[in-house]
């Protein structure tokens, strides 16, 4: 597979859909850069810690709404 893509200004590159479907880069997928042997390789991160502890985060914050969960939880059954 031979594909091109262009640097822009930004810094940025369009990886080509056969590329991106092939090895599953989602939207939001993280990715590394390394120097390998004299190229750039882009490498996929399978797991990023940053991501789980910011989902973590997210799912054990306490609400700001000063309601109890048996309120919370009406409100959504109705």
């Amino acid at each position: 597979m031979h594909n091109t893509s262009r640097v822009t200004s930004k810094g940025q590159i369009t990886i080509p859909i056969e590329i991106r479907e092939q090895y599953g880069l989602l939207a939001h997928t993280e990715v590394r850069f390394e120097i390998q042997r004299g190229q750039i390789v882009l490498l996929k991160e399978e797991f990023s810690n940053k991501r789980s502890n910011d989902l973590i985060r997210k799912m054990t914050s306490k609400t700001t709404l000063g309601m109890s969960t048996d309120e919370i939880m009406r409100l959504t059954r109705t």
